[in-house]
């Protein structure tokens, strides 16, 4: 069994059990997060509705927080001696997908 869920402004596959890094979320270490799934696939059996999916929720326990890897970026325009140079490091929350289940 698994579901699609909307998660930090993307769309995510998840089953039990799954460690996935979302966009961060204010939610503290050991807390739990819950998710309205956009599509739920229970063997041969897939739910799409929106009527039926009312009835589905999606739980996760916040894991902690996780850094991504580090880009670089370069600003350069010839003949005018202009160059910057930026750093981007993207930050993420770790959870732990604990339950699939209708309400």
């Amino acid at each position: 069994m698994y579901a699609i869920v909307r998660a930090g402004g993307r769309q995510e596959k998840v089953s039990v059990d799954d460690v996935l890094d979302i966009d961060r979320v204010s939610e503290e270490t050991g807390s739990t997060v819950t998710w309205e799934p956009l599509l739920v696939v229970d063997g041969g059996k897939v739910i799409s509705q929106a009527s039926e999916l009312s009835g589905y929720k999606v739980t996760a326990e916040v894991l902690g927080e996780a850094k991504g890897p580090k880009i670089n970026i370069m600003k350069y325009k010839n003949k005018t001696g202009y160059k910057r140079r930026l750093g981007h490091r993207q930050r993420y929350t770790k959870v732990r997908v604990t339950g699939i289940a209708a309400k």
